[in-house]
């Protein structure tokens, strides 16, 4: 490879290199503007799911259509999925934090907690396979403090024991390829390199734009520093090229040097056979 522009990759994110809460702590801080509603919602679907038909009415409320609630996790992780894709992926144009915030704040007068979480919600749509972070991707993402908008929560290798029937290997990643020695490993693997991050992105603590956000297509409401972003890094990778380019040209000129030697070399060996074979 000539070089590599990896985005928002979350290269410290394992075996406590980076603070479990800082992922959380960042998706909280996106959703200041709503902090309050969200985090008494988590105690309001416990208190309402603990009541006689509890789930059904859980169900109805967050229209859960085909399948209804069985047990109130299944509610709470789908909306902790639905805010945490929000704030990694809030990208210009789209803002989906925003829209959630607004929605909750916008909903009617009177509408109690849960109404105006389901409010801020339902323009949101996000699709995830868990599989590979519950195997070998195991991100020390945690909540131990109660001051992000989520609950706390130790269920993490219990569930991917019922959903996967694998137990996560928190240290494949890290003895795999040695982040705790990162620099040394990407030294020696080579200097073209670029670690880009968004402030916005959950994922910046392990690494101003969300997720991969410079990759993206670019838009008429990008803002100056991701343009300049993305200028920086075509620049270097331009670079990169050019030097390929010059050091290609290079060891082709050597390797014909060569060719030329080991055939004059070779000629002069037989020059010496055929006058060798004359005087015989």
């Amino acid at each position: 490879a000539l070089g590599v522009v990896a985005s928002s990759a979350p290269i410290i994110y394992f075996d406590n290199i980076t603070h479990s809460n800082t992922y959380y702590d960042l998706v909280t801080n996106d959703f200041k503007s709503c902090y309050m509603t969200i985090k008494q919602s988590w105690a309001e679907m416990d208190k309402t799911a603990a009541r006689k038909n509890g789930l059904a009415f859980l169900s109805k409320k967050f229209k859960t259509c085909k399948k209804p609630l069985k047990d109130v996790s299944e509610l709470k992780d789908y909306l902790e999925c639905m805010y945490t894709g929000a704030a990694q992926y809030d990208d210009p144009q789209e803002y989906p934090v925003s829209k959630a915030c607004e929605g909750i704040h916008g909903a009617s007068e009177g509408t109690d907690t849960l109404g105006r979480i389901f409010s801020g919600i339902v323009a949101l749509r996000w699709e995830n396979s868990c599989h590979d972070t519950c195997s070998e991707m195991v991100s020390s993402i945690g909540i131990e403090k109660n001051n992000t908008i989520f609950k706390q929560t130790i269920e993490y290798m219990n569930s991917c024991n019922k959903s996967y029937g694998v137990a996560p290997i928190p240290h494949w990643i890290t003895t795999y390829y040695g982040s705790h020695g990162i620099r040394v490993v990407v030294k020696r693997f080579g200097s073209s390199l670029i670690f880009s991050n968004g402030f916005r992105d959950p994922y910046s603590s392990a690494g101003a734009g969300s997720h991969c956000l410079d990759i993206q297509p670019a838009t008429e409401d990008d803002p100056e520093g991701l343009v300049m972003q993305r200028k920086i890094e075509v620049d270097m990778v331009h670079d990169w090229i050019l030097k390929y380019s010059a050091d290609l040209l290079q060891n082709q000129s050597i390797r014909l040097n060569w060719d030329c030697k080991i055939s004059l070399f070779f000629f002069f060996l037989s020059s010496i056979f055929l006058i060798f074979m004359e005087q015989r």
